[in-house]
Formats: structure tokens, sequence, C-alpha cells
């Protein structure tokens, strides 16, 4: 028999939105409940997102009269996802989406409003919305938590008291573009001069999800253990019964009478595991994932006899590494007018506007020893960089630092950019001209940019008829690389529809559960909509808590 130090009903593992709502459910429904977090800061992944979930059929859109079902969510998944993930699993989400969100905002400091206007990811497909499914947490202030405030996980890029929402975003980043949209900046710079001189500590996006479940857990008296790594299972008479920790450096056991669940993320950060499950090249060097998620978990899982699936898969996205920083994902600008993404014979090889997924599944698919797609060029012209941010870099600044550097390339023609790039120059300035005729028309006839209502979403709409179409015909050209990077990785431990670990011959294993990208994702190798990462961790995680609790 082991010999326990310490003794809880359900044992979470891991601290992002996932783990933190699975233990405050279990906490709520009368499990002595913990989370565990391997490194010195809660929140993982999710504190370093932009804390969406997206969650169709939800009461806010009942409220704000969109309309939408279940039914709908269930179908919409039925030809986003398809048969890759089984029917019940996909209904299980759906169904259950909306009850966690109504449970997480009645016993909770969770709170949401909707994105304006954000559409599903395919939102031409059978039952699909154009907005209402992606959610929002609201504004927290980080001054509430005291001394854990310090201990949730920083954003790299966001400036301690300077705080932005969604929509801010989008306005704030056409202010140059369209001037008529100043007064969001403006209110944006007078809140957060606000925030600043009464430190507030105000924060927003995954980092308020992440605030808003820590500060529920505290009142709630749920401990959270950080420094505290999972180094393997306890595993007696076929079923979990705990878990064993190196907490501080010390081993210690820890008893889970009801359950174990595991939340750690998946391997983008495991470089090995990496090269091992997926197409070349890859590295962990691309991916914007928490450095905590090392694929720990899902390697003791599979150790214990779980099966894996997804493993090959990961929510891919457009990456630049030119900030100096961690990689930045790139998704307002594929949408805005007057920039292309090319190959090394400088033809375009997707919809440049599409979501961010499909766009590194064409760079893999595209990639091969004739035709270099890996890494791809984003080429720009005078007109782009002067009215439209690229990552961290305003409109009409792009640092002499990284065109020295060669970080961002300059040129006064399209020949002497593809020269310097190492592209094609005649493919350029072939791909260029054919792609300017298009614009004329208002019509991408090679990719359909800009015919979605989700490409048009981070359009430019002052500009027309397209609102991602705009000629590349203003010199200086720029160009710089863009590389497949990810938010974290799809595969993990293969999971029925109430997350409980399953083995190679689909047989339950008792007494643990798999959450978020610990597991294989219910969105299979399609990436549905705004939040459809943290909305089924989330889900899921209180489907775990509940199971285990009427157990």
């Amino acid at each position: 028999m082991t010999k326990w130090d310490h003794e809880f009903d359900f044992v979470v593992v891991g601290s992002g939105g996932g783990g933190m709502t699975s233990a405050l459910v279990a906490k709520i429904n009368g499990l002595d409940s913990i989370v565990l977090e391997k490194t010195e800061y809660y929140g993982g992944s999710t504190s370093l997102s932009g804390g969406g979930i997206w969650v169709p059929g939800n009461y806010l859109m009942d409220e704000a009269g969109i309309p939408d079902s279940i039914e709908n969510g269930i179908t919409y998944l039925e030809h986003t996802v398809g048969d890759r993930v089984p029917a019940v699993k996909r209904e299980m989400y759906v169904t259950k989406a909306n009850e966690m969100l109504l449970y997480m905002t009645k016993h909770s400091r969770l709170k949401f409003h909707i994105m304006q206007d954000y559409p599903d990811y395919y939102p031409e497909m059978p039952g699909s919305t154009t907005g209402g499914r992606a959610l929002e947490p609201l504004l927290f202030t980080g001054r509430k938590l005291g001394r854990m405030h310090k201990q949730m996980r920083p954003h790299p890029y966001l400036v301690p008291g300077i705080v932005f929402t969604l929509d801010d975003w989008l306005r704030f980043s056409m202010v140059r573009a369209n001037p008529a949209t100043f007064y969001r900046p403006a209110w944006f710079f007078l809140r957060n001069l606000f925030n600043v001189i009464f430190m507030r500590k105000h924060v927003t996006l995954g980092m308020a999800l992440v605030g808003r479940l820590r500060m529920s857990l505290y009142e709630h008296e749920v401990p959270v253990w950080l420094n505290s790594a999972l180094t393997d299972l306890v595993i007696e008479d076929g079923r979990v019964t705990g878990v064993e920790i190196e907490k501080n450096g010390i081993r210690e056991s820890i008893r889970a009478r009801k359950g174990v669940v595991l939340a750690t993320g998946g391997f983008p950060k495991n470089r090995e595991m990496r090269e091992k499950y997926f197409k070349k090249p890859t590295t962990d060097e691309w991916t914007s994932a928490c450095p905590g998620n090392t694929g720990d978990a899902i390697n003791i899982g599979m150790k214990a006899g779980a099966a894996v699936d997804l493993m090959d898969d990961a929510w891919w996205g457009p990456t630049s590494l030119i900030f100096g920083g961690p990689p930045l994902f790139l998704v307002f600008e594929r949408s805005y007018p007057g920039a292309i993404i090319v190959d090394s014979k400088g033809k375009r090889f997707v919809n440049e506007s599409a979501p961010y997924i499909e766009v590194v599944h064409a760079m893999y698919d595209k990639n091969s020893n004739d035709t270099v797609a890996i890494p791809s060029h984003f080429i720009m012209d005078h007109r782009f960089r002067s009215k439209y941010f690229f990552g961290l870099m305003p409109p009409g600044m792009t640092p002499k630092k990284m065109i020295k550097q060669g970080h961002v390339l300059k040129a006064k023609s399209l020949e002497e950019l593809a020269s310097q790039a190492g592209i094609d120059p005649e493919g350029l300035a072939g791909t260029v001209a054919s792609f300017n005729e298009f614009v004329r028309a208002g019509k991408d006839k090679d990719f359909k940019r800009g015919d979605s209502v989700y490409d048009r979403f981070y359009g430019d709409h002052g500009v027309k008829p397209n609102p991602c179409l705009a000629p590349l015909d203003k010199p200086p050209y720029y160009a710089t690389k863009i590389y497949p990077g990810d938010l974290g990785t799809k595969g993990g431990l293969a999971t029925d529809e109430y997350a409980q670990v399953l083995k190679e011959d689909g047989a339950v294993i008792s007494g643990l559960y798999a959450i978020g990208n610990t597991s294989s994702s219910v969105m299979g190798t399609s990436y549905p909509g705004p939040g459809a990462t943290i909305g089924p961790a989330m889900t899921f995680g209180y489907v775990a808590a509940l199971h285990a609790a009427k157990k």
C-alpha cells in the first residue's frame, strides 16, 4: 500500500482555464480538490491567450436576441470536425458548453460578453453563425488578487497596466487607415491612464479569465500549489488512486479518492516529441505556448497504458520571429489589404485571410525540396506599412534596426526585394501583377480571399469592394519571413465523452481524466471558431468534475 503524504478527493494537475474550472466545480460539488502547477506561475497557456471561449447556443446570445441552437452547433461540428472525432464526444461538448457557462457564471467570478460580430471560422458551413458564439472575459481588477497577482503567468508582450479587449484592438489598429475610429483609441488611453494612476492592476484577455478563476478558487478555499511537478501516477488494483509529485525539490505522494485530472497542456515545448510526431521542419522555437507545456502528463499517461490520438496536429498559425521575444502569432495582419504570402518561387499558395490553422496546413502541403514554403514570405508595399500594424510595428514605423539586421527586407522594386529574400524575381513579379488584376475586379480568382465573412472580419472596411484586397504597387516594398507556429498541440490522451482516459482497446482507465491539450482535441484537425481551445478545456473540466462527484 502507498504511504500518502497528502489526501484529497480530486487532484487536478495543471492550472490553465480547464484545470482551474475542474477543481472549482469539484469543490462546489462537495469534493476536496487541489490544483498542482509545475512552474512558478499559474495560468498556463490560457494566460497567454486571448481568453475567448466558443459556446454554441449560449445564454448571452439568447439575451441579445441572436438566433442559435444546440442543434445548429452539433450540425456545424459535424461538417467541420466530422468523423475524425466520435459524434458522442462532439455532441457532449455542444450540449454541455452553455451549461458550464451558466454554472460558472453563477458560482464563480467568471463573467463574459459577446465578441461583437466575431463569426465562426467557417461561416459558410451548415449550422454556422456570423457572430455570438465567441465570448470574451470581462476586464478584471488584478489588485483583488493581492500577492496572487504576481504569481499569474505574465504575457511577454503586454505592458503591465495597459489593457485592451479584442474589440479595442480591432478599432485601435485601424485608426491610421480610418481616422473616424479615433474615439475608440481615445477611450483606450483614458481607461489605461485611470488604471495606472489608481493602480487597479486591470487585466484583460486570457489573464482576465485566469485572474477570475484564481480568485474564485481562493474564495472557495481550493489550494493551488506552484513548483509542484507531476512525476508519476499511482495505480492500485487497476485504478488511478493518486499522483507522485516533486514539490520544491521534495518527492511527495498525494492520494486522489475520486479522481485525477491531467490538464497540463500538450507537448509544444518538447522538441523530441515534435520531431517524433510532426511533419518536418519543426521546432519548439516557433510555438507561442506556455514554456511548461512539455508533454509530461501525456508521456506519463502513455506509460500507464493510455491510447493517444491526433499527435501529428496542432493549433497552427503563421508566426513571426522578428520581434526579439517569443514568437508572435499573426492573426489580424493577414486580412489587411495590400499584402500577400508567397513561397520561394514567388507564388501565392493559400488564401492569406483564411483561418490560421488552414494557412499552416497549406504551408506544410506546399513545402518540398523543389519549393520552399517554410519559411514563407509576407510581402507588403508602402501603402500597407503606412496604414496597418504588422505585429508590434505600428503603421508608418519600420525600425531601421530590423532592416539593418535583416529581419525586415526593404527595396525600391519587387525584383530587388525578391533578390534580397531569395525569391524567384519573375515569379514574384508575375504573382503581384496577377494579384493586382484581381484587386481591380474586387475578386481573388485564385484563392477567394475576402469572399468569406471570416476573412472580412479582420479586413479594412473602408476599402471597397473587398476589405481584404488592395494592390501592391507603392514602393518601397517590404518582406519578412513567417513560420508554422502554434498555440499548442492538438494530440494527447484519448478520452471518452466524460473526459475519462481510454486504453488502446477502448476500456476506461478508472480514476483518470484528461482535458485541454493533454487530451486529443474534440475539434479534430479543424479549428471551428475563436475559443475552440479554451472552451472545450473548461467544458470537459466541468464534465469530469461532475462525473467524479457522482461516483
